[in-house]
């Protein structure tokens, strides 16, 4: 028996999902499944039954409610391209940022010494940055740690880093808000005016085209943001290090003072 031939009773198809016999027989009632073959006093499932469980489970995963579940199963039924939907969904939801990595708290201290306070370690877990595991602490993007060990290392204090998060993360939340405006407004709406699976299809393949646009428009625009602050500064600090400078004595000045 092949496993699209074979037949599960409802304890086994549960099993089989990894879901709850309960919750088989509630999706039945809510028509998000079919009714099962009988054979006397007995129910039989088979392997549709199981992909529409798996379905139903995965769109739960990506947040969507039982209603919209349904309705998204009745425009499948009538050609709605619940496929492309689950693509589309898939294409938007790969992660952007870094992956995560585990360090110990020896590795914390490597890093940031006594800077790696409870203050410190509780502002960096506000920030999402940080999430203690047990014996570990699992920092959710290496590279966002190599920058803040970096940091560090050239003597910026690791609690005006965890202050300037702040106003970064606010900053680059407007950025993103006004990207996927822009897309919804521009692209969405125009699949939702005339909707097939062969546009949200091709919606999927424009946002993955898009990653590597926006990330290059918001690298851009930083340098740019970061030139002209050098430039505004520059002549200011210039002058206050050439002031210090100048006050210093120079070396072998005291020696030379006091013969």
């Amino acid at each position: 028996m092949t496993p699209r031939t074979q037949e599960y009773r409802v304890a086994e198809l549960a099993e089989a999902a990894g879901v709850a016999v309960r919750t088989v027989r509630y999706y039945q009632e809510r028509g998000l499944l079919e009714p099962p073959r009988r054979q006397g006093r007995h129910a039989f499932y088979n392997h549709t039954h199981l992909e529409r469980l798996k379905l139903v489970a995965d769109l739960l995963a990506r947040g969507h409610s039982l209603e919209g579940i349904a309705d998204l199963l009745t425009s499948a039924e009538h050609g709605g391209g619940v496929s492309e939907l689950l693509g589309f969904e898939t294409a938007a939801a790969v992660a952007w940022g870094d992956g995560e990595v585990d360090i110990d708290f020896a590795e914390m201290l490597t890093r940031f010494g006594e800077q790696a306070t409870p203050q410190a370690i509780a502002e960096a877990i506000a920030l999402g940055y940080l999430r203690i595991e047990e014996d570990r602490f699992v920092y959710s993007s290496g590279r966002l740690l190599e920058a803040a060990t970096a940091f560090v290392a050239v003597g910026l204090p690791l609690r005006s880093i965890l202050a300037l998060s702040w106003e970064l993360e606010a900053a680059f939340d407007r950025m993103a808000y006004a990207f996927v405006r822009e897309f919804r407004v521009n692209l969405v709406n125009q699949v939702l005016e005339n909707p097939s699976p062969e546009r949200l299809h091709d919606l999927a393949g424009t946002l993955t085209e898009l990653r590597p646009a926006v990330r290059l428009v918001a690298d851009e625009l930083l340098a740019r943001a970061m030139d002209r602050r050098i430039h505004a500064d520059l002549p200011e600090v210039s002058q206050q290090l050439s002031q210090a400078t100048s006050a210093d004595p120079a070396p072998g000045d005291d020696d030379t003072a006091s013969r």
